[in-house]
């Protein structure tokens, strides 16, 4: 999966993924009222769930068919849809499923990762099928997933197997770009930090699903810390990055460089509320929340020059 990526930042020119993480904050007005006319029954309770959920996904489709020609993937984060209950993860479904029929590859962030039996069915659920008599079916089935390294080797085997299995791939929390992530990943062990523990443990699982000369097993790495990013790309050349915080968290496009190799491969940047919620800024203001869809295209846009510009 990782080959298919890379040939994708190639096609486009454009190391960037769009996390398509809607909150109510971000729907237009608009939509809303749109979709409470496509629901005229409906009351407060389950119904107004599935108002905004179809909201959600109005949104999300606008977006994606603003930018798919501009960017190689997607990132949904499952909780933004998770918070409007069922409704939520059938927007989240039918979102993962358009894009994939526009060409992007979509990677789940889901933060996945527990033990045994457990472990497996989530990488089931996110990259596999469940067999059902003599047939197996696909649930959400997307192409990559973000997992949670913190219970060890137990609950990343069963997602390094799916990778094997259905050609997916994951990206494991190792330098995350969240403020109070050094309460944990900066803490030393025999003298060494431990997201740089997680590291090797990253590289050895990786090992074990090489797609070329790149990892079917990356990393996720934050742009809010670009001492650490110089780092880690030495003590993982082989494993390609996931690298959030870019724009709204701070990160600059100098601070992600050398998250790449001399090539310009190796890494992958997300922004999210900065490109769906675009036109709520000052810089886009003009397109308006009639259209959003093309304000987020603008944004990609000068995302693109802006990495472009350093690498």
């Amino acid at each position: 999966m990782i080959r298919k990526l890379i040939e994708k930042i190639e096609q486009t020119g454009a190391p960037v993924v769009v996390g398509l993480d809607p909150s109510l904050a971000f729907l237009p007005q608009h939509l809303i009222e749109k979709a409470k006319r496509r629901h005229e029954e409906a009351v407060y309770g389950d119904d107004e769930l599935e108002i905004i959920a179809d909201a959600v996904w109005k949104f999300n489709r606008g977006i994606v068919d603003e930018i798919a020609d501009l960017v190689p993937a997607v990132k949904p984060q499952i909780a933004m849809y998770e918070q409007f209950g069922i409704p939520g993860l059938m927007a989240y479904e039918k979102t993962v499923r358009y894009c994939q029929e526009k060409g992007l590859i979509v990677i789940g962030d889901a933060k996945r990762g527990d033990i045994g039996s457990t472990s497996a069915a989530y990488a089931t659920g996110h990259l596999g099928s469940v067999k059902i008599g003599e047939k197996e079916f696909p649930a959400f089935n997307t192409d990559m997933v973000t997992v949670n390294p913190y219970l060890g080797t137990d609950g990343v085997k069963p997602f390094v197997d799916a990778c094997n299995q259905f050609d997916k791939g994951i990206f494991v929390l190792v330098k995350t770009s969240n403020p109070s992530s050094g309460e944990f990943q900066d803490r030393k062990i025999d003298g060494r930090p431990l997201y740089e523990l997680v590291a090797d443990k990253v590289m050895e699982w990786g090992a074990g699903s090489m797609d070329g000369e790149w990892s079917n097993v990356g990393a996720v790495v934050g742009a809010t810390y670009p001492a650490m990013i110089a780092e880690l790309r030495v003590l993982m050349p082989r494993t390609f990055f996931l690298v959030p915080g870019y724009g709204a968290q701070g990160g600059t496009a100098e601070d992600l460089k050398l998250a790449f190799d001399k090539d310009g491969l190796g890494a992958i940047v997300n922004s999210s509320r900065g490109i769906i919620a675009a036109y709520k800024k000052d810089t886009y203001a003009k397109f308006g929340a009639e259209h959003f869809a093309e304000a987020s295209r603008q944004a990609v846009m000068d995302m693109i020059a802006d990495i472009g510009s350093v690498l």
